[in-house]
């Protein structure tokens, strides 16, 4: 099982923590945030690590290695400019697997990813796992709505009654690469979901385990709490 972590964030709501550090290496408690994500991916015994950085990518690349320091193999694609969500995942083409897990690498999210891995069946080609926020707010408004067969219906961020928000883990079927364009930046979320909800090819596969994630200087102090404990 393939695990993608996009890594390639500029954190500019961060500033000035990011300005000299990427966001998946702002530091909790002297750890830096991504050596987090590692950890549960090794604890769900998934080796094969793809990491997509970008700004300062550097830093993650000389941190972590290949990985071996915490029983992983860790790859890398770094993008020589921003290239947007899907455009990084287009770039990395050569390396994913026929079917993989991607994870936001400003996100916290543990829960069992070979199930949600298990749950992208055809002729869906993405999955989003989505959680209530009724069940616990995380801050992070609603932006999904699902209808009675389990497909994403709607994906709006700052709408209006919508039942979920995107928790910052997904899946894909490599064929997912056959809808990005060859732009220069080319964005998930605006341009390649509102395809695949109208081709009926995004799941949505809901959580009750709330996610944490570290956009905001609140949000961290947040997740540092959460691993404080």
């Amino acid at each position: 099982m393939q695990a993608v972590i996009l890594a390639g964030g500029l954190g500019t709501r961060l500033y000035p923590v990011t300005h000299s550090i990427p966001k998946p290496m702002v530091p909790i408690h002297g750890v830096p945030y991504l050596r987090f994500q590692l950890a549960e991916l090794a604890r769900q015994d998934i080796r094969d690590i793809l990491l997509l950085t970008g700004y300062l990518g550097e830093q993650v690349e000389e941190y972590f290695g290949d990985g071996s320091s915490l029983g992983l193999s860790i790859r890398y694609s770094r993008e020589p400019h921003p290239l947007g969500t899907a455009g990084a995942l287009r770039l990395a083409g050569s390396f994913l697997a026929d079917a993989f897990v991607l994870i936001y690498g400003d996100s916290y999210l543990p829960i069992d990813y070979a199930s949600a891995l298990r749950a992208l069946v055809p002729p869906a080609v993405g999955l989003l796992v989505v959680y209530d926020n009724r069940l616990g707010d995380t801050s992070v408004k609603n932006n999904v709505d699902l209808d009675a067969s389990g497909l994403v219906a709607r994906y709006e961020k700052g709408g209006e009654n919508l039942s979920y928000v995107e928790a910052g883990v997904l899946a894909f079927r490599r064929e997912v690469l056959d809808l990005i364009p060859a732009s220069s930046a080319v964005s998930l979320e605006t341009e390649i979901f509102p395809r695949l909800i109208a081709q009926r090819q995004l799941l949505g596969y809901p959580t009750s385990q709330r996610f944490y994630d570290i956009g905001t200087p609140e949000r961290l102090r947040v997740i540092e709490e959460l691993f404080a404990r």
